[in-house]
């Protein structure tokens, strides 16, 4: 099925590609939203003459962003109490970090020093060529906070797999997350982690104040299959969402409500900082926007409460391999359209009325759609959904794109489903 949409698996791949990082993923978003006329605004500026001048703004904390269209098709002042349909996501993907310390040395050769970040599959990191990516914060000229983006694509780690041959059993090893993860960078005396990356960032190594760093696989994403008809790319969870949801917010042209794009760092490790689900983020923008139109706490309050959030993140599709793994009449296909995730335990934030609501917007744009339980005997992993729920009280419901290997440092999709996937959230967006 092709949709009416303007994203592809081409493009996501090359979204994936430029965006190795949250904080990159957030400048990726960001530049494209600048080319499409949006315009970047400071929490630390007053919004009174910009948001509520019909506009598209959007705004970056850290490694998250919001962005929003408040001008749609009509050409008449936003009322003091808009309506909000709002696309969330998260930018952050696990993977293993720089540790504060990274530098060490082991029978001759040097390591760096990793950590794993959120639930990634170990096992999927090693023998891996790995560059590294992230941001460093640095004293300028004048002797203030700045902060720098790094992106080294090249190959200068790698994280080594046992030989089969020494392991007990022949049957692999458990990987110890605090031993077993340090990746090698070369042999011998090496040039400290820190003072390399500074100088590629083209910063004085003894200015570096802080950073936070992590590793990617250098691998480019691909459209792969016989018939070309899956995606093999890092990151899918969650960029994917980002991806079609950027999409979904250039495509969707509103009436009567505000289109917003929400995309928050940390939610692979609870969403618990100032830029995650957790955080005040989404409900201060909601309320500066309202208060930039003329309305006060009461129409602020009004609005949250007549306004709607798809939580956007992969779902799981049916394994192969692993049938057994999945709830037997919830078979989720590949290239089979966009995802309705339930959970009874709120584990998803969906209920009825945001579940008929999302089945709206996957009619209206002519996509099928899938529904997904977890296994009852199994965990059920979480979403900002839950979170986004209780910290605002907007109606919320989970949604997705079916995809293989969550959380491996190398992921698999269909091909179609990019399309399917932000055709259905951009008619959510202007229903």
């Amino acid at each position: 099925m092709t949709a009416n949409t303007s994203a592809s698996a081409a493009g996501l791949g090359d979204f994936i590609d430029a965006s190795p990082s949250p904080f990159h993923v957030c400048a990726t978003v960001a530049g494209i939203l600048d080319d499409a006329g949006y315009t970047r605004l400071s929490e630390t500026d007053a919004w009174a003459d910009s948001a509520a001048d019909l506009g598209r703004h959007y705004v970056v904390r850290g490694g998250s962003i919001i962005a929003w269209n408040a001008e749609g098709r009509g050409a008449s002042p936003l009322p003091p109490r808009p309506r909000f349909r709002i696309v969330g996501g998260h930018t952050d993907s696990p993977n293993l970090r720089v540790k504060q310390n990274p530098d060490r040395t082991s029978v001759g050769l040097a390591t760096v020093a990793l950590e794993p970040y959120g639930g990634a599959w170990l096992n999927s990191w090693l023998d891996r060529d790995l560059g590294l990516s992230g941001r460093l914060a640095y004293a300028d000229a004048d002797g203030n906070v700045d902060f720098a983006l790094v992106k080294i694509d090249e190959p200068i780690l790698r994280v080594p797999q046992l030989a089969i041959h020494l392991s007990e059993d022949r049957k692999g090893v458990s990987l110890n997350p605090q031993n077993h993860v340090d990746a090698i960078r070369g042999v011998g005396e090496t040039q400290p982690l820190l003072a390399f990356v500074a100088e590629h960032a083209g910063i004085d190594p003894d200015a570096v104040l802080g950073w936070e760093l992590m590793t990617h696989d250098v691998a480019p994403s691909r459209i792969i299959g016989a018939e070309q008809d899956l995606l093999s790319a890092p990151r899918l969870d969650n960029q994917g969402t980002c991806y079609a949801g950027l999409r979904a917010l250039l495509d969707a042209e509103p009436s009567g409500s505000i289109a917003m794009l929400a995309l928050f760092d940390h939610e692979e490790v609870g969403s618990g900082s100032e830029r995650g689900a957790s955080s005040d983020f989404l409900v201060t923008v909601c309320e500066r926007i309202v208060g930039a139109t003329g309305g006060g706490r009461d129409d602020f309050l009004r609005a949250m409460a007549d306004s709607i959030c798809v939580s956007g993140d992969m779902a799981h599709a049916t394994h192969p391999n692993y049938p057994d793994r999945h709830e037997p009449s919830h078979r989720i296909a590949i290239n089979g359209g966009p995802v309705l995730k339930v959970n009874q335990n709120l584990r998803y934030a969906s209920d009825a009325i945001g579940e008929a609501e999302f089945a709206l917007a996957c009619r209206d744009a002519q996509v099928p759609l899938q529904r997904y339980i977890h296994r009852a005997d199994l965990p059920c992993g979480s979403t900002i959904g839950p979170l986004t729920a209780t910290r605002t009280g907007l109606l919320t419901v989970d949604v997705g794109a079916p995809q293989l290997a969550m959380h491996s440092a190398r992921e698999l999709m269909g091909a179609d489903d990019v399309a399917m996937y932000s055709a259905a959230l951009a008619a959510f967006l202007r229903r």
